[in-house]
């Protein structure tokens, strides 16, 4: 009976563990579970974002003005979770921690990170950005 107990008990939380990592929320503060982070241009929090190079970190993503449009990646290196910068003269996100540095697109420059960073769509409309997963 014990076997039996701990196998389902296993059976269920090992997968539970794992798919808790996968949250698509983009916004941790959300609490409709709205799968959407809609960012208002004119708000004085973004005004990084009304010249090309500038970027803000909203939750977990960094959204980036390239001067050709706007960008929204996972702000966390795959590496260690440092946070990343954007390096607006370089056109890449290093991260501060160990080096790693990912390209405009997520992928990866430079290690020791392996896997690319999450890219979020956008969409601009007006002044108003939608990033979804």
């Amino acid at each position: 009976m014990k076997s039996i107990t701990a196998g389902t008990t296993t059976l269920f939380i090992v997968p539970a563990l794992f798919t808790s990592c996968e949250d698509e929320s983009l916004d941790p503060d959300d609490n409709n579970n709205s799968n959407e982070l809609t960012i208002d241009l004119t708000e004085a929090k973004y005004s990084d974002l009304g010249t090309a190079g500038g970027s803000v970190l909203e939750g977990s993503i960094i959204i980036i003005n390239t001067g050709d449009g706007y960008l929204a990646l996972s702000s966390a290196c795959t590496h260690s979770g440092c946070i990343v910068n954007y390096d607006h003269s370089a056109g890449n996100l290093p991260c501060p921690c160990h080096g790693s540095i990912f390209s405009t697109t997520g992928s990866v420059l430079n290690g020791p990170a392996d896997s690319p960073l999450k890219k979020y769509n956008i969409v601009q409309e007006g002044d108003i950005l939608t990033i979804s997963p």
